[in-house]
């Protein structure tokens, strides 16, 4: 009787982490998302409103992570096949910047890149350090990882893009950048999808 309440008290403590971790995340996200965004519409880099798209698909992920924190093995899967499916919606949206921007061709500031994406590296390494305990405690978890570890490579792509349009004074470095950041999201939207399709069908079959 002791071990079984020793037990749910264990779960639950660690729920709690899990739920104080995903609320700071969240609102790291939002907020940065908002920055980000500003900057990148301001500055007319399609590399960085990629990497303001990733704050808020993050933040919304980090929600639905929040919700799924106390339910069961099979709802945390469907929650984490919606954050894949989030993720390649990003995805999406960042190719139509880039066809936008093929047609009409635009050299955005580096210096709203540089500071954005140094501001957004930083609360995304918080992020990613707030969350590092938790990565491999369940698929809800590992997903919420998944999208944190992106954004550290997002931010870092997007500052070195800031770098190579100031030397070549061209808009084609910020083009390739947002270009590999989309093959970096459909590669994390399939990660993560897979998982919670092979999470489902183990629950199925017992």
């Amino acid at each position: 009787m002791g071990s079984c309440c020793d037990d749910n008290c264990a779960i639950e403590k660690l729920r709690e982490k899990q739920r104080g971790t995903l609320k700071a995340v969240l609102v790291i996200n939002a907020v940065m998302f908002i920055v980000i965004a500003g900057g990148a519409f301001y500055g007319k880099s399609t590399a960085l409103l990629s990497d303001s798209l990733d704050n808020l698909g993050d933040a919304l992920t980090y929600g639905l992570s929040l919700y799924a924190v106390s339910k069961g093995t099979t709802t945390k899967a469907k929650v984490a096949l919606f954050k894949g499916g989030l993720i390649f919606i990003g995805a999406g949206v960042v190719l139509a910047q880039i066809i936008q921007r093929l047609i009409v061709p635009t050299l955005p500031s580096y210096e709203m890149m540089g500071i954005f994406s140094l501001a957004g590296l930083f609360a995304n390494s918080l992020c990613l350090f707030l969350l590092w305990k938790h990565r491999n405690e369940d698929i809800n978890m590992s997903s919420v990882w998944e999208c944190s570890r992106n954004d550290i490579a997002s931010g870092l792509s997007v500052f070195i893009a800031a770098g190579a349009v100031w030397f070549f004074e061209s808009g084609w470095a910020d083009i390739f950048v947002a270009s590999c950041l989309v093959v970096l999201l459909l590669n994390s939207s399939f990660r993560v999808v897979s998982s919670a399709f092979k999470e489902l069908r183990g629950n199925f079959k017992k």
